[in-house]
């Protein structure tokens, strides 16, 4: 596997930049700007190559499938989490008088929103995050009820990073009678997932942040054995078990997942995306989950003797890159450190450092250092 400094050499923008926004958008490495050209290069020399525009797209599935250990037609292609997310809520039936879906309060609000959506049909409720902003497996081990239909709940928090249990939130929704629907996108190319060993029933991901990709193409997987029972509500022609049939008034959907395929892939994603899996594969995600351990401890270290507010006070290994650190106004704050050549992600009144591999620690020093200027003009810390 490469090490941290040589493949930091591979991203243009360190060349003039401090780039620790992953968790909202990763660094852009040359081999995905260069899968981008090659799209635009086709469709530009060639007029239409869909052929080798479908590969592209088909061959990101096998990379994602494989970067989780799942089957390849356990995997459909969709445009978003937020469309994932809808995919499973539309099609989810109540059953054996359970109807009721528990979405955790430190989701990403879009989880709300799509569950919220599937009312009445469904009873939504919200568990209450403590003070913290984060829930711990005892939690729900006390509150979940027993007509549990799905439990939904993110990996790592987009907020403050907490990082969760996925294999005993399964032992314990499982053993309620419910299902699982994990949000990974925060934690998808930062720490290792393995879907059959942490036994979700669904799970979402995209590859705008830690996946060195970009938004618009994102994946959804769900379990073989349950998904055979679930008739889509949101498809198109490529969720067909034979799309190219061009049949009507046919409705035969794809095996397995592949049935929550929709429309036609957003193809030049897909190069980013074939791109960017190809360049995930070449990491070792422990040896990356150490370097971003490493990164947090340096983090909460510089941000206490900035004498800032770490809204991530948990320890490394309790938690995944992003780093939050208060600041009443994180929007100005952002936009004065990007002034600075230094790229961090506001949300709410937090401004979230989120190194990835090819970030080291003198990176976070020198933010910390900045945003304690910035937090100075921008805000005042309470």
């Amino acid at each position: 596997m490469t090490s941290a400094e040589h493949f930091r050499k591979e991203f243009p923008i360190f060349q003039s930049k401090i780039q620790l926004s992953s968790c909202s958008q990763s660094a852009m490495h040359f081999s995905v700007k260069n899968a981008v050209n090659a799209y635009l290069e086709s469709w530009e020399e060639k007029g239409m190559d869909w052929h080798n525009w479908m590969a592209a797209c088909e061959n990101a599935r096998k990379l994602f499938a494989r970067q989780i250990n799942a089957a390849v037609d356990e995997i459909a292609i969709v445009s978003s989490v937020s469309h994932a997310a809808s995919a499973i809520s539309t099609s989810l039936q109540p059953a054996d008088g359970r109807n009721r879906i528990v979405v955790t309060e430190f989701d990403f609000p879009t989880i709300g929103h799509v569950w919220r959506s599937a009312e009445p049909q469904f009873t939504v409720e919200f568990f209450e995050k403590n003070e913290q902003g984060i829930n711990d497996c005892s939690d729900y081990e006390q509150h979940l009820p027993d007509d549990l239909l799905l439990f939904s709940t993110s990996h790592v928090n987009f907020y403050n990073g907490y990082k969760q249990d996925l294999q005993r939130i399964s032992d314990m929704v499982h053993r309620k009678g419910g299902y699982v629907f994990i949000d990974a996108y925060q934690s998808f190319g930062q720490t290792p997932i393995d879907v059959k060993e942490m036994d979700v029933d669904f799970l979402a991901a995209g590859m705008q942040k830690y996946g060195f990709g970009i938004p618009g193409i994102a994946f959804l997987y769900a379990k073989k054995d349950i998904v055979e029972d679930l008739t889509p509500r949101i498809t198109g022609w490529f969720g067909q078990a034979n799309p190219f049939a061009f049949d009507i008034r046919g409705n035969d959907y794809a095996p397995a997942t592949k049935r929550f395929d929709s429309g036609t892939f957003p193809m030049i994603n897909g190069f980013a995306a074939e791109a960017a899996l190809t360049l995930m594969h070449q990491l070792d995600m422990p040896t990356v989950e150490r370097h971003l351990e490493k990164l947090s401890t340096v983090a909460a270290q510089e941000i206490e003797q900035a004498g800032l507010i770490n809204r991530s006070p948990f320890a490394a290994q309790e938690k995944g890159s992003t780093t939050a650190v208060y600041a009443e106004n994180a929007s100005e704050v952002e936009k004065l450190m990007a002034a600075k050549g230094i790229i961090v992600s506001a949300r709410n009144d937090v401004i979230r450092i989120a190194p990835h591999y090819y970030n080291t620690s003198e990176d976070i020093r020198t933010a910390v250092n900045e945003l304690k200027k910035s937090v100075k003009k921008g805000s005042t810390t309470s």
